[in-house]
């Protein structure tokens, strides 16, 4: 029998809530900035002259990308940062912006394009929603999102044979998902998505829309000790970073929250990681409190990022994919990720604090290493070590099915994860 603490169980449910409220990465940082007001922290705005205040909270948006800090009490021009980062999209599919189509039979259709590398199967004969934002021609933004809307609909076997050698699809013509029926003057997704946001259709100007799956999140399994959601990767180590500097009361260092768009999609945008983003905000605290060029340098030596993102547990069903030794096993704790070839950003120092941060949780821990012949991916870490010169450490939590519609986890690796992430923040 398995036994999961309540906590772990209460928290398990508040990251359903999540998910659910978060279907889009514009949603995901609207959400989290919400729940941070409500935890007393202050909303920022790029555009004002910031004024902070030693022990002050703020929280600052901008497009799908959130950022929280906590400021001790003794804050200066050069207190070190604790950041705990993640990355609020994942893989999906993105409106195109003519995106209305009919197809043969009379299906209405949507023109889309794949976002980041989702595992395309996984998408097939599930009810969609469609989710993100509207721009207006006056620049007003609206975020919108429809119930189940779009199914992209499999090839029966009877016209397929040989479906069983192997699923091929082709990105352009099988990914199309059908959406109603009808006259195809009457095929109008964007005319469904100004009436969501309540604004004439004739004055929408820009789109960002995304699907996702409509299945709520459920525990499951043996004594509930599973979790099955879309869009684990990554609102799982955002949901952590959340609800972490939520409680933060740091002493000596910023305690910083930090959420990016684009990750799948390389980071490369004003609101990625890769982007000014975090600088700017960075730059803005330590300027408050009189803080040039010196003072940031002296400040970021003695900083620590913490990069959290999701990873591979081992597959029971191709267990010969991963490393002999170094195999991450669900709701065995956060893992700590290491390449040689800086595809994760862990060093033997950074190694050290992220240890020292589960020993004082009272979090087991694990490593993840790739199987040599398995090239691992990246993430936000080595992008923002490269970009501030910060010391940085990838880590996660193992789950099952990355990339799928719908990702599998243990219900205590995100709370394990999550109260890791509160110890590093208590500096």
């Amino acid at each position: 029998m398995t036994t999961i603490p309540e906590d772990a169980r209460t928290h398990i449910d508040d990251l359903a809530s999540f998910v659910e409220a978060s279907p889009s990465s514009y949603h995901a940082a609207d959400e989290s900035r919400r729940r941070l007001e409500q935890a007393g922290f202050a909303p920022l705005a790029e555009g004002d002259a910031w004024d902070l205040a030693p022990g002050g909270r703020y929280v600052v948006v901008r497009e799908g990308s959130v950022i929280a800090f906590a400021l001790p009490a003794s804050v200066s021009a050069t207190t070190p940062f604790q950041i705990v980062g993640a990355h609020t999209d994942s893989p999906s599919f993105k409106l195109k912006p003519k995106p209305t189509r009919t197809g043969a039979g009379g299906w209405w259709q949507l023109g889309w394009e794949i976002y980041g590398g989702p595992l395309v199967n996984s998408w097939l004969d599930r009810e969609l929603c469609l989710a993100g934002r509207v721009v207006t021609i006056s620049g007003d933004e609206h975020l919108v999102r429809t119930g189940p809307i779009a199914r992209i609909p499999q090839l029966a076997i009877h016209l397929d044979r040989q479906v069983g050698d192997g699923l091929k699809l082709d990105k352009q013509t099988h990914t199309t998902p059908v959406w109603g029926l009808g006259e195809a003057e009457s095929a109008d997704i964007v005319g469904r998505l100004a009436d969501l946001a309540g604004v004439p259709s004739h004055d929408i100007a820009g789109i960002d829309i995304v699907a996702a799956d409509t299945q709520p999140p459920r525990s499951f399994g043996a004594d509930d000790a599973l979790f099955a959601s879309g869009r684990l990767d990554n609102l799982l180590s955002t949901h952590a970073g959340l609800t972490a500097i939520a409680d933060a009361a740091p002493t000596e260092a910023i305690a910083m929250f930090a959420a990016f768009d684009h990750e799948e999609v390389g980071s490369a945008s004003r609101s990625g990681a890769a982007g000014p983003f975090h600088e700017d905000v960075l730059t803005r605290i330590l300027a408050a409190f009189g803080g040039g060029a010196d003072e940031r340098a002296r400040s970021f030596a003695h900083s620590l990022h913490v990069s959290s993102d999701v990873g591979h547990a081992v597959h029971p069903n191709y267990s010969e994919r991963h490393d002999p030794e170094n195999r991450p096993v669900a709701g065995g704790g956060p893992i700590l990720k290491i390449n040689a070839n800086q595809r994760y950003a862990t060093d033997a120092h950074g190694a050290a604090a992220w240890n020292a941060a589960c020993r004082r949780a009272g979090v087991p821990a694990q490593e993840f290493v790739s199987n040599n012949a398995m090239p691992c991916g990246s993430t936000i870490g080595p992008i923002s070590a490269t970009r501030l010169g910060i010391r940085t450490v990838d880590v996660g939590v193992p789950i099952l099915s990355m990339h799928s519609a719908r990702e599998l986890t243990a219900v205590v690796d995100p709370w394990y994860l999550t109260r890791a992430m509160s110890a590093l923040l208590e500096r």
